[in-house]
C-alpha cells in the first residue's frame, strides 16, 4: 500500500470516499461537491486545494487527505490546514490513516511551515484517540465558528460599499 498525491484518476474515488465520510459523520445530505468541482479546485488554473490517497495493492483508493494552505500571523508562515483524512473502514488499523497524516507533517517539516491543523467532531472518539496517538492535542479554549447558506447570504448583503 501507498501514499501519493491525487491525481486527476483519483477524483472519482476520493469524491465517493467523501460521501462515505459525510455518512459515517451523519450530515451526507451536506455532501453536494462533485468530481467536476473537485477537478477544478485540485487542478484548475489556480488550484487552492491539495490532496493525498491512499492506495492498495491493486491501485485502488482506499484513502484520502485534502488540505489547504493557511497562514500564521503569529508565526509569520504557512502552515496545513487539514480539510478532511478518511481511510474506508475495511482499510484502517493497516497504518495508511497514519502514513497520510504523516506525509503531510513531512511536507509542512521539508517546506518550513509552522502546524497542520484540522478539525475533528467531539463525538469521534476513534479519529479523536487516532489524533492523540500522533501526538497532535486539542486548542483548548477555541471554538470553530461556521457562516454558511442562508446565514452567509444574509449577512453579505449587509455589506456596505464606499
Amino acid at each position: 500500500m501507498t501514499v501519493r498525491p491525487v491525481g486527476p484518476g483519483d477524483v472519482d474515488a476520493v469524491v465517493a470516499l467523501v460521501r462515505e465520510l459525510a455518512e459515517y459523520e451523519r450530515s451526507l445530505d451536506e455532501a453536494r461537491m462533485t468530481s467536476a468541482q473537485l477537478h477544478t479546485a485540485l487542478f484548475g488554473d489556480s488550484p487552492a486545494l491539495f490532496g493525498h490517497v491512499a492506495v492498495d495493492d491493486e491501485g485502488t483508493v482506499v484513502g484520502f487527505a485534502l488540505w489547504f494552505l493557511s497562514f500564521s500571523t503569529w508565526r509569520g508562515t504557512h502552515g496545513v490546514h487539514l480539510e478532511d483524512l478518511y481511510v474506508s473502514p475495511a482499510q484502517r488499523g493497516t497504518g495508511l490513516g497514519r502514513e497520510l497524516l504523516r506525509t503531510l507533517a513531512a511536507l509542512c517539516v521539508d517546506r518550513g511551515y509552522a502546524r497542520l491543523e484540522w478539525s475533528v467532531l467531539d463525538w469521534n472518539t476513534p479519529a479523536v484517540e487516532f489524533y492523540r496517538a500522533a501526538g497532535a492535542r486539542p486548542q483548548e479554549g477555541w471554538s470553530v465558528f461556521r457562516l454558511t447558506d442562508t446565514a452567509l447570504t444574509e449577512f453579505a448583503r449587509e455589506r456596505t460599499t464606499t
